[in-house]
């Protein structure tokens, strides 16, 4: 079993990142090179990259199985404005050089949103766009499964395919599943064996490469994007257990996005971080209805 979290990149990059991973108890994890909501970058340091590789390879962390996430404020659907446009794919080729100087090889990418435009439109610029950008690179793109918020571009397994269709080398591409978005896309996770057969039968299952496991705050189909922490959403600590464990996604990392817990039951600002004790749950096989609370009470006596 591959299971991760997302983790910080802070002063030492990879090498923080692997040690934050390996504290929580995962064999894997998934990271943004720097802040995902502006461009600010600060150079790598390959010294933190050699010492990254020793750790995680003394801690049976594979670095193949290690996961980038690209920023958010990256737009590849949109042409309305052809210098953002020309200028996110700058950007993420720059993401995935400063990926491959890690030796990080697969990469996790929002489609984009087709503002003011229709999805097929939206689906041609992203194919003309991430063509351009993987043209000379060894990294491996994956498209993420998108809720359907707004004018978001691949919340339909339909629309995944026909940008896997598009693209020039398929072998650079495959599909990360988020099961909150899914759910809120309209999929339904309790009856996940029948999702696998259909994501099969339209794209491969060969083609999903990660899995973002998170529980949803919202009902099926609602097209909101709230994650929840494991088992306490609407798809169910068991579903998700079932997910984890599937015996077709043995080889797939599985990387946990819950939110932060708050430090009381009336703050609203989000401070702890819950991987370390969702991931020995999801172990243990055995919900912990009482989680949020050992969370606090962890942190309180930290």
């Amino acid at each position: 079993m591959l299971l991760g979290c997302h983790v910080s990149f802070s002063f030492d990059g990879l090498l923080g990142s692997a040690k934050q991973a390996y504290e929580y108890g995962a064999n894997t994890f998934m990271f943004y090179t720097g802040a995902p909501q502006n461009t600010l970058r600060k150079p790598l340091d390959e010294k933190y990259i050699l010492l990254a590789k020793q750790f995680m390879k003394e801690h049976g962390i594979d670095i193949n199985t290690v996961i980038c996430h690209a920023p958010y404020i990256i737009n590849l659907a949109n042409q309305s404005d052809m210098q953002k446009w020309n200028f996110s794919i700058a950007f993420l080729r720059q993401e995935i050089d400063r990926c491959l100087q890690m030796g990080i090889k697969k990469m996790v990418i929002h489609p984009g949103s087709a503002v003011g435009i229709s999805h097929e439109e939206g689906i041609k610029h992203i194919i003309s766009a991430i063509n351009e950008v993987v043209r000379d690179k060894d990294i491996v793109i994956l498209f993420e499964t998108m809720a359907g918020k707004g004018t978001e571009c691949a919340s339909t397994l339909e629309e995944v395919k026909m940008l896997l269709d598009g693209v020039e080398d398929i072998h650079k591409f495959g599909v990360c599943l988020d099961t909150c978005h899914l759910n809120d896309a309209g999929y339904d996770m309790k009856e996940f064996d029948v999702f696998l057969e259909e994501f099969d039968q339209l794209i491969g299952i060969d083609k999903i490469l990660c899995v973002h496991l998170n529980d949803s705050k919202n009902e099926r189909g609602s097209h909101k994007d709230r994650h929840e922490n494991i088992g306490f959403g609407s798809l169910s600590f068991d579903a998700l257990l079932a997910i984890l464990y599937h015996e077709k996604l043995k080889e797939v990392p599985k990387i946990l996005e819950t939110p932060f817990v708050s430090k009381t039951n009336d703050e609203q600002k989000r401070e702890y971080p819950p991987y370390r004790f969702e991931i020995e749950m999801l172990k243990q096989k055995e919900f912990n209805p009482a989680l949020i609370d050992q969370i606090r009470k962890y942190y309180k006596n930290a």
